[in-house]
């Protein structure tokens, strides 16, 4: 049995992605070719944002995101601990300081309600990353962010195709960024990213800086990096998007089922009503994970953890607050671990998977 199922996603559409990628070797411009446009196209109507700009990865698109919006040294940017490194490590590397601030424990994502107690004269930016698949409170983290004069990137590596009040992810705040590394909800088959916003300027800028900061050929107008998204690669996703609103549609059902079957037996991430999850990962509560994990791979049943080390305890990340700031982070560390879901998981697999759980249980 598979974590994420690559192998049956790519047998449904080897035709399609085969064609894609015959078709960029056959005109032969790997870089930046006609392909990039057009998924950045199809990406902006699927979102409804004005704009996309894609990149190399979805830690080069928290990257170029600050970098347009002129985050510097001495900055803060307010995020939340439990989520992959790189949301801080952007941050980090412009010469600004993450400033975290813990999670909900329910939904493992940043609890707008402890925001503006970590506002100070030097914030600029907000980051709330919608873990796992679900935004986060999103409306409440816009209108802190206007009161203050902030702007708000929304983290939704894991996201993408979950819906929140009837808007895309990825359209939820003044910028959204997304990856497409291979086991997300729409992945490619090496690293890519993706930008998007509504902002003219802020897109400009960004298209700026993912080319070495060139507003034309050798006329360096900014400070950028190598940030392009092979056109390969965007092939990949332009041919996988032939089936993704069915997949999404595959992992919201998936999901509910996992509910229905552990309800009342085990604790799971919760899902709010007013917004979707596309299950990037299904996560459980567990207090003796380890000898868990251990019983499921003996049945061959893998089993994943994110994330077993908050980032403001990590080694590179420790003095920027003191360990004790953010519990429920570190809490829910101990204690998450996620199972095989994918939009190809048979009914008759799940349910082997929860029998198998409730018996090691």
């Amino acid at each position: 049995m598979e974590f994420i199922d690559l192998k049956t996603q790519y047998n449904q559409l080897r035709e399609s992605i085969n064609s894609r990628i015959q078709k960029v070797l056959d005109h032969g411009q790997y870089i930046m070719g006609p392909e990039v446009s057009e998924l950045e196209d199809r990406l902006v109507k699927y979102t409804g944002a004005k704009h996309c700009v894609t990149v190399s990865s979805g830690t080069e698109a928290l990257l170029i995101s600050l970098m347009a919006i002129g985050i510097k040294p001495g900055d803060e940017v307010i995020t939340t601990p439990f989520s992959f490194i790189a949301t801080a490590e952007v941050i980090v590397l412009l010469g600004a300081k993450p400033v975290f601030v813990d999670i909900e424990l329910d939904t493992c994502n940043i609890n707008a309600s402890l925001i503006e107690a970590k506002i100070t004269k030097k914030t600029r930016a907000i980051i709330p990353v919608s873990l796992y698949g679900q935004p986060a409170d999103m409306d409440e983290i816009n209108a802190i962010a206007e009161k203050h004069h902030l702007l708000v990137i929304e983290d939704a590596a894991q996201s993408f195709g979950a819906n929140y009040k009837n808007k895309k992810s990825c359209n939820l705040s003044t910028i959204g960024c997304t990856s497409f590394f291979p086991s997300k909800p729409l992945g490619c088959y090496g690293d890519g990213g993706a930008i998007f916003t509504s902002d003219e300027r802020h897109a400009k800028a960004m298209r700026e800086i993912r080319v070495h900061g060139q507003s034309m050929r050798y006329v360096h107008s900014k400070v950028g990096v190598g940030g392009r998204m092979d056109t390969l690669q965007c092939a990949i996703v332009l041919a996988k998007l032939e089936r993704f609103d069915w997949e999404i549609e595959q992992r919201i059902n998936i999901g509910a089922r996992y509910n229905e079957l552990l309800a009342n037996k085990v604790k799971v991430v919760n899902q709010r009503p007013d917004r979707t999850s596309v299950f990037a990962q299904y996560t459980l509560f567990l207090d003796d994970r380890e000898k868990l994990q251990a019983a499921l791979k003996d049945k061959k049943i893998p089993t994943a953890v994110h994330y077993p080390v908050p980032m403001h305890i990590q080694p590179a990340y420790q003095g920027l607050c003191c360990p004790e700031c953010c519990p429920e982070s570190v809490k829910a560390a101990t204690k998450v671990m996620s199972l095989p879901m994918h939009p190809d998981l048979t009914i008759q697999d799940q349910i082997k998977i929860v029998d198998l759980l409730l018996g090691a249980l």
